[in-house]
């Protein structure tokens, strides 16, 4: 039984920020509900009140948002044993979030119910039927999670059953079946899920599920097939152990692949944006081959998939990349051939006879560097500026007549400084500058900016976002060669450079002046 329309529920903000290494601040937890908002999800839940003071916080001001589709709810768990719901502090703090929608969560699993909560069976569905009966007397939308649904279920189904029913009785709005532990594989989950919608058809069934057995987008797109009408999931994966249900592939899945319309259909070329964003609120590093939304997962690198890609990218690509806002791209190695180069070439825009004696020499230079250890899939700029040198004969606005750094700290300080000259000629005139950084990569950096910011303000935009040292053939200790890869943004438009050595400074300096030489390149201006 499959449903003409699912709804979405983003629980980033609370289930996503348990995750290693996630953290949102109140502000930023406000600008993605407002981007969540716009994307068209339906349901995204902030937190849980009195839990942390970024999460009342959050509840404090959320109301302010005035956001033009998407709920915001907040998250807490049935009144405790032996208490009346109406003096349970913790559903208090939820009805003082002042949200429209109230999730709760209940125990379906035994186990939980007396070693956990140690009560009865016969208190816990009280727990759970007066929590959300109350709730909705004060006017709540209420979505009941059952938690380890289907760990309960299979410890015994009459009980796990018995306390979604105790939710239908108390008015609930969605039974949510949780997958709390991640574990489960296709078929039980599909017996489960099948099992509670036909005993239920009068509630609206949701999932929620977890990763920890790499499964947890497929078993969100079996439980829409089997019937639920609500799936829960976050952006990225985010989420404790190995993460939730990877919202970023299951609501292209539901829209393209299996035909099933969401709220989020008319923004689904904003998917990628919409990932990015999320990762740049938590200062992670976004994962190239997340499907769909990656780096990774519309690149070709193989010269026989690369010709394929250029004659009819569905050779090699199962959508549209520009249906969820990303682009098809071609990685430049030693793996690649003619059609790779040319379709890089066409991509940067440049146009090159591909049977040029020219075209056959560069390929063996390409294959070359890479031999040295240069590494141009993720160094775009510095590929695009070889490809000129090499076939155009276009050199660089500047010409480097040498470098020098420093290091040193000076009597009786603790503080190491760094010191660097760099002496450039631009046309006619000769560039003589010293600067000083935090580090020698900093010195460089400043002082290369320093000889060219009067000729190429331009430059002034640029900074450094990423710098990475690998060392390559480690077996030779410090004699090893050193790779540098550098990425860079003037805040519209980001690239990366490289730079091979067995000298860190001169790796990390070859890379640092392809990035600037290729600012230039894009904003070109007259020397003065």
């Amino acid at each position: 039984m499959t449903q003409n329309k699912v709804l979405i529920y983003d629980t980033t903000l609370r289930d996503g920020s348990q995750a290693e290494g996630v953290s949102f601040t109140v502000a930023a937890k406000l600008r993605v509900a407002q981007k969540l908002d716009q994307f068209g999800i339906d349901y995204v839940e902030g937190g849980w009140p009195g839990s942390n003071p970024r999460d009342m916080a959050f509840f404090e001001q959320a109301g302010d948002l005035n956001l033009s589709h998407a709920k915001i709810a907040s998250f807490g768990s049935t009144r405790r044993a032996s208490t009346p719901v109406d003096e349970d502090a913790q559903v208090k703090l939820l009805l003082e979030a002042s949200t429209p929608v109230v999730t709760i969560f209940g125990k379906t699993w035994l186990l939980h119910v007396t070693d956990v909560l140690r009560t009865t069976p016969e208190e816990n569905l009280a727990m759970i039927e007066d929590t959300v009966r109350y709730l909705k007397e004060q006017g709540k939308e209420v979505v009941y999670d059952a938690e380890h649904f289907y760990d309960g279920y299979l410890d015994n189904p009459d009980y796990a059953l018995s306390t979604l029913e105790a939710a239908e009785k108390g008015g609930a709005d969605f039974l949510t079946l949780c997958e709390t532990n991640g574990g489960k594989l296709v078929r039980p989950f599909t017996e489960i899920t099948s099992t509670v919608v036909e005993r239920f058809p009068r509630s609206k069934i949701g999932v929620h599920c977890h990763n920890d057995a790499g499964v947890g987008v497929a078993l969100s797109l079996t439980g829409v097939e089997t019937g639920a009408v609500m799936v829960q999931g976050t952006m990225n994966g985010y989420g404790e152990r190995n993460g939730n249900a990877n919202l970023t592939s299951i609501i292209p899945n539901l829209e393209i692949k299996m035909g099933i319309e969401t709220n989020c259909r008319k923004h689904l070329s904003k998917l990628r944006d919409l990932s990015l964003f999320v990762d740049d609120a938590t200062n992670l590093r976004s994962d190239i081959r997340a499907p769909y939304v990656g780096t990774a997962s519309f690149a070709h690198k193989g010269g026989v998939h690369a010709d394929a890609a250029s004659k009819s990218t569905r050779s090699y690509e199962h959508i549209d990349p520009a249906i969820v806002g990303n682009r098809t791209r071609v990685l430049v190695s030693d793996m690649s051939g003619r059609s790779s180069i040319m379709m890089k070439a066409k991509e940067m825009g440049m146009k090159v006879d591909g049977r040029s004696p020219e075209m056959k020499s560069f390929l063996e230079e390409l294959k070359q560097m890479e031999f040295k250890g240069y590494e141009y899939e993720s160094a775009d700029a510095s590929f695009d500026l070889l490809l000129r040198r090499f076939l155009r004969g276009e050199n660089s606005a500047f010409e480097v007549l040498g470098y020098h750094v420093g290091v040193g700290r000076g009597k009786g300080s603790e503080r190491t400084s760094s010191e660097a000259t760099v002496k450039l000629r631009i046309q006619d005139e000769t560039r003589h500058t010293v600067a000083e950084g935090n580090g020698p990569v900093s010195a460089l950096d400043h002082a290369l900016r320093k000889a060219l910011e009067g000729d190429f303000p331009s430059i002034r935009e640029v900074r450094l976002v990423d710098f990475k040292v690998r060392i390559l053939e480690s077996n030779l200790g410090s004699d090893a060669i050193t790779r540098v890869h550098v990425e860079s943004t003037d805040g519209e438009r980001t690239w990366g450079t490289v730079g091979v050595s067995d000298n860190v400074i001169t790796a990390s300096w070859e890379a640092l002046v392809d990035s600037v030489s290729y600012k230039i390149l894009l904003a070109p201006e007259s020397s003065k």
